[in-house]
């Protein structure tokens, strides 16, 4: 009964059956590797996981940790036979009271306990096998005789007349333990390329597994990367926000106070001028003509300018002669700064300055002219005036220019450049199939090539025209970002903010190439130098 009941224990919940590869979960309980995989795939879209057993639940989908101990434990209980009386095979005999058999009889075709075992007969043709249930089966259907041979011809167990005189004669034939132990053999190889296949996916399960935990915690990285991100801009808005409305608020309170003062000036010039028309009346009204004509007076009775201002004059004035003037309101220079630097977030945004890694570009010696010096790790090219003699090739540049390796026919792609301050440089792209010699091979001097220049000021440059950039530029640090399939080629200075200069649309018709020019000084001051910092 000990026994029926660890059976029990060894049976999985989901599928009834005694475990397949058991696996077990966090609270305890095991399963099989299928089963609970079956159910733990129609919980995904649900998005909350819960055990069959306990129904504990978990927002991750939870790792299935294999049960060695209990793995071990099914290998031993699938290779151990049951007990007769698990198997509820009981001697025939003893019909009072069910006895386990301890062997069977084939001829006889019954099931012994010890007790009849030791009177049963002893012949030959008495053969005594394992207990089994269904003894009929190991005779031969048609001579009724035990089952000792196996037919490898015809894949059949056959009795001695089968194999002399019945259909099977003349075939090859073997012992049936022969054939067992022979079978058995070859069950044991599969079993153990079974059991490599099986440790080979399990293998395979816990690398996608694996991957899938590492997809999901990038996933995790962007989404709290992006919500940085955002967070840093709203910081920034709110920021411009405060700025802006501070400077408003300054200027309001500038123009208030000059306001002010210019009422109060008028104030007390509208006093005086009440005081002397009073006056005036005064003099109006007055009959003695003798009085009126010895109050004294100045021009036409009173000078207005005394009283603030004049007709016929060019225009209204304020107190003392100062002119009065219509407000101009806010000055909105400081928005205007403060909503273009909002544009410019924005614009670096849009425009994929957030992009995850930058791409490795590595300088290609075969095309670098005569006067440039690349350096070891290929991420430098310098200026000099030694010739460095390299063979003369239809790829390589007659002066003093070099391509990438890598060229560039799709997606979106950044890379950052240093530039020597104050040089005479060039850095930008170019289709293979530029010139290589003359006045046409110059990057930016051809339809083929696009590039920013350093020169006594910064610039872009494509097929000879020349875009001076007003802004000044004080990083010697540069991004050039493509977007092939946009066809769009920016450039930026790499200051805090980043800062967009440029964008040349086109229609790319070939695949490109990052390319660099270092120039000649005349003066020799300054030695002109370009490298790729990512």
């Amino acid at each position: 009964m000990a026994s029926a009941a660890v059976r029990d224990e060894l049976l999985c919940s989901i599928c009834l059956s005694t475990y397949t590869d058991p696996v077990m979960l966090r609270c305890g309980h095991n399963f099989c590797r299928v089963c609970i995989h079956r159910v733990l795939d129609t919980q995904d879209e649900a998005g909350v996981y819960s055990c069959p057993e306990c129904r504990e639940e978990s927002q991750e989908r939870p790792a299935l940790m294999r049960n060695l101990a209990l793995c071990n434990i099914m290998e031993n209980f699938l290779t151990t036979p049951p007990t007769q009386m698990e198997a509820g095979i009981f001697c025939t005999y003893c019909v009072d009271s069910p006895v386990p058999a301890a062997k069977s009889c084939l001829h006889c075709e019954a099931s012994l306990c010890e007790k009849h075992l030791r009177v049963h007969s002893k012949s030959a043709e008495h053969v005594l096998s394992e207990p089994r249930a269904n003894l009929g089966s190991r005779k031969c259907s048609v001579h009724k005789k035990i089952l000792e041979y196996y037919c490898t011809e015809d894949a059949a167990c056959i009795c001695v007349t089968c194999s002399l005189a019945g259909e099977h004669r003349g075939h090859r034939v073997e012992m049936l333990d022969e054939a067992s132990e022979k079978k058995k053999e070859r069950l044991r190889n599969v079993l153990q390329r079974l059991i490599t296949k099986r440790e080979e996916t399990e293998e395979r399960v816990r690398s996608l597994e694996e991957c899938r935990r590492n997809v999901q915690e990038k996933v995790a990285g962007e989404a709290e990367r992006v919500t940085a991100l955002c967070r840093d801009i709203r910081r920034q808005l709110d920021d411009l926000e405060k700025r802006a409305l501070s400077e408003i608020s300054r200027q309001e309170k500038e123009e208030s106070i000059s306001f002010s003062a210019v009422i109060q000036k008028l104030e007390i010039q509208k006093d005086e001028l009440s005081r002397k028309m009073r006056h005036m009346e005064e003099l109006c009204n007055m009959t003695d003509p003798l009085t009126v004509l010895k109050e004294p007076d100045t021009g036409d009775f009173y000078d207005l300018q005394d009283i603030g201002g004049h007709d016929g004059g060019d225009g209204d004035t304020g107190g003392h002669g100062e002119p009065l003037h219509d407000v101009d309101g806010p000055d909105v220079a400081v928005i205007s700064d403060t909503l273009h630097t909002l544009c410019d977030i924005i614009r670096g945004i849009r425009r994929g300055i957030y992009v995850e890694d930058p791409v490795d570009i590595s300088l290609d010696v075969n095309t670098a002219g005569n006067y440039i010096r690349i350096s070891d790790d290929l991420k430098a090219a310098t200026y000099t005036v030694q010739n460095q003699n390299r063979p003369e090739t239809a790829e390589r540049f007659q002066d003093y220019q070099v391509m990438s390796s890598r060229r560039f026919s799709s997606v979106r792609h950044y890379w950052d450049v240093e530039g020597s301050r104050f040089g005479w440089w060039r850095m930008g792209m170019c289709y293979p199939s530029i010139d290589r010699r003359g006045q046409q091979s110059c990057i930016g001097y051809n339809n083929k090539s696009w590039c920013l220049r350093s020169y006594s000021q910064y610039s872009v440059i494509h097929d000879s025209k020349e875009i001076l950039l007003a802004d000044k530029i004080s990083s010697n640090r540069f991004r050039i970002y493509l977007d092939y399939e946009a066809g769009r080629l920016s450039f930026y200075e790499l200051c805090d903010p980043i800062r967009h200069l440029h964008t040349f649309t086109a229609a790319f018709s070939e695949p490109l190439h990052a390319v660099f020019r270092v120039d000649r000084q005349f003066l020799g001051l300054i030695i002109n130098s370009l490298r790729i910092c990512s």
